[in-house]
C-alpha cells in the first residue's frame, strides 16, 4: 500500500476503495505514519441491535465517540431500511460528540442537534418509545444540552465523561 507522499498513490483497501493506513488517535485524528495508535474498528460488521448499542456504549464511555460511530455506521448500512435512519441519527450523535471532544464547537453542536432531530423523528414516525432499550427523547436532550454547553465556550469536552447513556435498564 503506498503513502500519500512517498509515491503519490492513496492507501487503498483490498477492493480498491481508499483508506488511510495512517494511525489513529482515540478521536479518530490522524497521526503520522508509524506513530503508535489505537487500533480502528472493524468496518463491515454485522451485529444484533442490542450488540450494537453494547458496543457503541463501551466505545463512547472509553471516551472513543469516533470508533462508536463507526459502530452506528455498520448497522445503519446493513440493518433494515425502518431502522436506518435510527442508526444514522446514533452515528451523527458519536461524531457530534467527537467534533467537540476535538474542540470543534461549530461541527459539534451542529452534528449533536441534527443526530437529536433524527433519532426524535424516528421514533414519532416509528411509533418505537424504546428501540432496544434506548430512549430517543432522552438521547435528544442529552445532545441538546451539551450542543448548547459547547457553543456557549466550554472548550473541549471529555469525551469519555460527557459520553451519553444509550440504555436505560
Amino acid at each position: 500500500m503506498g503513502r500519500r507522499g512517498d509515491t503519490g498513490a492513496r492507501d487503498r483497501d483490498a477492493e480498491g476503495r481508499a483508506r488511510s493506513a495512517r494511525p489513529r488517535d482515540g478521536l479518530g485524528r490522524p497521526l503520522p505514519y508509524g506513530a503508535p495508535g489505537v487500533e480502528r474498528q472493524a468496518e463491515g460488521i454485522v451485529r444484533t441491535p442490542q450488540e450494537t448499542v453494547a458496543e457503541a456504549q463501551a466505545l463512547l464511555d472509553a471516551g472513543k465517540p469516533f470508533h462508536a460511530h463507526e459502530v452506528f455506521e455498520d448497522a445503519w448500512k446493513a440493518g433494515p431500511e425502518a431502522e436506518r435512519a435510527l442508526w444514522r441519527g446514533l452515528a451523527q450523535l458519536a461524531v457530534g460528540l467527537t467534533h467537540a471532544a476535538r474542540g470543534n464547537a461549530t461541527g459539534g453542536a451542529r452534528l449533536l442537534r441534527r443526530g437529536a432531530a433524527a433519532v426524535e423523528e424516528w421514533a414519532a414516525g416509528s411509533g418505537v418509545l424504546r428501540p432496544y432499550g434506548m430512549e430517543p427523547d432522552g438521547l435528544a436532550a442529552w445532545a441538546r444540552e451539551l450542543a448548547g454547553r459547547v457553543e456557549g465556550g466550554v472548550g473541549a469536552v471529555d469525551a469519555g465523561a460527557e459520553a451519553p447513556r444509550l440504555h436505560r435498564g
